[in-house]
């Protein structure tokens, strides 16, 4: 059974860095400017706080990764394509729960 949920993870990642790195080349130079694909392996952390069946509080590594990854590449990966297991709306909640003290991030944009 456990062999099962890492196979979705490994698969969701590799959604998530094929995306991002769709995002980053159709957006031209984001803030996260190279490092696209390691700040969203940076925030795997903060993968129990936006799980959408059983959400556990963001981890201090999880909160250290928001917090060092900043407000304009946080938004620019919430922005992306959607994420296997993650819910959106608690991951936008993310900076705050962390009292990371950022502006909200603006979706669609």
């Amino acid at each position: 059974m456990m062999k099962r949920y890492y196979g979705v993870w490994v698969v969701a990642l590799a959604v998530m860095i094929i995306g991002g790195s769709l995002v980053q080349k159709s957006k031209g130079s984001p803030p996260c400017g190279s490092t696209f694909v390691s700040a969203i392996i940076q925030l795997l952390p903060c993968r129990p706080a936006v799980s959408p069946f059983r959400p556990y509080p963001p981890s201090e590594a999880c909160c250290a990764a928001v917090r060092s990854l900043g407000q304009p590449c946080l938004c620019v990966i919430l922005n992306g394509p959607p994420i296997i297991g993650v819910d959106r709306n608690m991951a936008l909640q993310l900076p705050d729960r962390c009292t990371a003290n950022f502006e909200p991030c603006e979706m669609g944009k």
